[in-house]
């Protein structure tokens, strides 16, 4: 087998670190997993031996890695990580989106992935420059929810609008939009929300797109966390 690389998004396999992220691997795109990577040190956990018997059962080379596991996660107490094929997907024509905007941070990233999966929001969209989904702190950050989305990267807006030009557009931002609440009963649908990067939003020809929103809130504050932000957008749009 070919030696592991530290992951770049040139790699064409990313990592997915720590035990339950492997398994959301392992059980729901195991056509995915290339090997499953143990620690000497957690071969006698119950979440590592579940690994190891579905990599068994899936034809998954597995191997004991303690360097390797802690090159990739960074730390010496990561037990597990499946070394997984990146594999962009088209997103459903017929289902709602959400498009993320030149979302740098990869925390943030990933906890938008994982709520979008717990609202069923299944279709995302990130537009780059943007940080790289399939990084391995995205996918921990998720804690594996990647694995049951739909994702595709874009290289600019307009890219993903002519793949998708029939989705009613709900931009979140505060500059020319109405409050959310008064959008969501008349939501049509297949939609997009859009949501903007952590700290500049959405440029100002949003505006021109679709139905600008914003989330009410006091005037105690300038805005919300963007993971936060997208987590009431995607409940408040959620389907019934």
């Amino acid at each position: 087998m070919p030696s592991l690389e530290a992951y770049g998004r040139h790699l064409d396999y990313s990592y997915a670190p720590g035990v339950f992220p492997s398994m959301e691997c392992m059980l729901k795109r195991p056509e995915l997993a290339r090997r499953l990577l143990i620690s000497s040190k957690g071969q006698d956990s119950e979440g590592v031996g579940k690994l190891t018997r579905l990599a068994a059962e899936k034809g998954v080379r597995v191997e004991v890695a303690d360097k390797a596991l802690g090159r990739i996660s960074g730390k010496d107490n990561c037990f597990a990580a499946v070394v997984f094929e990146k594999r962009p997907a088209d997103l459903s024509p017929d289902q709602d989106h959400i498009v993320l905007h030149h979302i740098a941070d990869q925390g943030n990233l990933g906890t938008i992935l994982r709520t979008a999966l717990g609202f069923g929001w299944h279709d995302i969209a990130v537009i780059r420059p943007a940080a790289d989904a399939f990084d391995p702190k995205v996918v921990r950050a998720s804690m594996g929810a990647i694995f049951s989305l739909r994702l595709r990267e874009y290289e600019d807006f307009d890219s993903y609008r002519r793949d998708y030009p029939g989705h009613d557009a709900y931009p979140f931002m505060l500059d020319g939009s109405c409050e959310m609440d008064a959008a969501v009963p008349g939501i049509q649908r297949p939609c997009s929300l859009i949501f903007g990067n952590e700290g500049a939003g959405l440029p100002g020809e949003f505006q021109q797109v679709g139905r600008p929103v914003r989330i009410p809130s006091s005037d105690e504050v300038d805005s919300l966390n963007l993971s936060i932000a997208a987590a009431i957008g995607m409940y408040a749009f959620r389907k019934p």
